[in-house]
């Protein structure tokens, strides 16, 4: 019964406890973030960047960006082709010559 009776105290002083240092560690932390996100020189170029000519060059490079991402899913489509012309040839099933447009079977 004795453990019983100093479990409610025990666990209300803990969470006290823990919600007092939780809230220090968290008023701390964020100023320190707050600090170093001032402090950062990328900062400074993101915000010359949103005004005039900083908002033509980002927009180029999205449309660059873009471009490549275009240039990569094409890659991966044609690496997938040609897994599946492969994998169509080791267990004989009917496959698709893309360069020729016909249908083919193994024998």
């Amino acid at each position: 019964m004795s453990n019983r009776d100093g479990f409610t105290g025990g666990f209300i002083a803990g969470a006290a406890v823990g919600g007092l240092v939780g809230a220090v560690l968290g008023v701390v932390l964020s100023k320190r973030a707050a600090e170093t996100f001032l402090a950062d020189p990328s900062e400074a170029k993101a915000r010359k960047l949103s005004n005039g000519k900083g908002s033509q060059i980002e927009a180029e490079r999205i449309e660059v960006a873009r471009l490549s991402l275009e240039d990569k899913i094409a890659q991966l489509n044609q690496a997938i082709d040609d897994v599946r012309l492969q994998l169509g040839d080791v267990n004989g099933n009917v496959q698709v010559h893309s360069s020729e447009g016909s249908i083919a079977k193994d024998s």
